[in-house]
C-alpha cells in the first residue's frame, strides 16, 4: 500500500511529521500557485499561511485531497470554502492552555486594577489603593471544550465559581438556556465558542441587558459571537475584554479602541513562543490518527 502524500507548507512540517509512519510529506510554498512535482497525488493539505479566499486554484490540482488540517480551533473561514467531500479538521487541544492563561492574565489585571497602578508608577506616586480580588467571583463560561476546560481549570484554584455552559446539559455542564438565565448574577461571562449559525452574535442587546452592572465580558472566541453594537451601547456599565472582534482587523477609527471599560488585543491570546510546538504537535496527532484509520478501513 503507498504511503499517504501530505502537503506541508515548509520545512519544519517534513520534520513534524518525519515519524509517521505511512506518511510522505511534501513542501508546498501557499503563496504560489503551482505545486511540486509529485504533490497532485496529496490526500491531506496542511493550510497554514494559505487563503481560504484564494484557494480555488489549489484545490484544482489536489483531484485525490481528503482532508484539510488546520492550525486554528475554528473552522468557519473554511467551512465553505473546500471542495464536497473533503473534511476539515483544526487543531483541537493545541490553544486551550495558552488562551485560558491570557483569560487569567486579563482578569487578575482588570480586577486588581494593574493599569491604575501603571499610571501611578509612570507619575512617579507611591500610593496604594483598594482593587477587587478573583476570590468568590461567580463565572460563566460559554464553550465548554478544551479552551473552556483549560479555562475552568485555572480560575478555581483563584476562589472563583465557573459554570460551563455547552449546546446541551450533562454533568457538569449546563445548557444556552440555562447559561442565559445565570446572566444576572454572574461577575464573569467568557465566550470561548465556535462560530457558526447558532452562535453568531449570541451576545445581543438582551443579552447584554441581563449582565449585572460593573460585570465583565471576556471574548476569547471569535469577533462575531457579539454584536459590536450593542456592546458599544452597554460599554461603561459593562466591562469587556476582547481577543477578537466584529470587524476584525479593527479600524483604527473603530469606536471600540476608546469606549470605556473596553480592553483590546489583537487575536493574541494564542500566540505564545511556543505557538508553532503546539500546533504542529496538534496536526501530527490528527494526520496520524487519519492515516491509522484509513488504512484500517482499507485492510479491514
Amino acid at each position: 500500500m503507498t504511503p499517504t502524500t501530505v502537503l506541508v507548507p515548509d520545512e519544519r512540517g517534513m520534520f513534524a511529521l518525519a515519524g509517521i509512519p505511512h506518511v510522505h510529506a511534501v513542501a508546498y510554498d501557499p503563496e504560489r500557485p503551482h505545486l511540486p512535482v509529485g504533490a497532485g497525488d496529496a490526500e491531506i493539505l496542511v493550510a497554514h499561511r494559505l487563503d481560504p479566499a484564494e484557494s480555488a486554484p489549489l484545490f484544482a490540482q489536489l483531484p485525490r485531497l481528503r482532508m484539510v488540517q488546520l492550525f486554528s480551533s475554528g473552522v468557519e473561514r473554511w467551512t465553505h470554502v473546500v471542495p464536497d467531500g473533503v473534511a476539515l479538521s483544526n487543531a483541537d487541544r493545541a490553544h486551550g492552555g495558552a488562551v485560558a492563561e491570557w483569560v487569567v492574565a486579563q482578569l487578575l489585571a482588570h480586577v486588581r486594577d494593574l493599569s491604575g497602578y501603571r499610571i501611578k508608577q509612570q507619575n512617579r506616586q507611591w500610593e496604594a489603593h483598594r482593587t477587587g480580588t478573583l476570590s468568590d467571583r461567580n463565572a460563566l463560561v460559554f464553550g465548554a471544550g478544551d479552551i473552556g476546560e483549560n479555562i475552568r481549570r485555572r480560575l478555581e484554584p483563584f476562589g472563583c465559581t465557573v459554570t460551563l455552559v455547552g449546546r446541551t446539559a450533562r454533568p457538569g455542564i449546563v445548557d444556552f438556556a440555562q447559561g442565559r438565565a445565570m446572566l444576572g448574577d454572574r461577575d464573569v461571562v467568557i465566550l470561548a465558542l465556535p462560530l457558526d449559525d447558532s452562535t453568531v452574535r449570541l451576545v445581543d442587546a438582551g443579552f447584554l441587558a441581563t449582565m449585572k452592572d460593573g460585570a465583565v465580558l471576556i471574548n476569547a472566541g471569535r469577533g462575531e459571537l457579539v454584536d459590536t453594537e450593542a456592546l458599544l451601547g452597554e460599554s461603561g456599565r459593562v466591562n469587556a475584554i476582547l481577543d477578537v472582534t466584529d470587524p476584525e482587523p479593527l479600524p483604527v477609527e473603530h469606536p471600540l479602541w476608546s469606549a470605556p471599560g473596553v480592553v483590546v488585543t489583537p487575536h493574541a491570546a494564542g500566540i505564545t513562543d511556543d505557538v508553532l510546538d503546539r500546533c504542529w504537535s496538534a496536526v501530527a496527532r490528527k494526520i496520524a490518527a487519519y492515516v491509522a484509520e484509513s488504512r484500517a478501513t482499507v485492510t479491514g
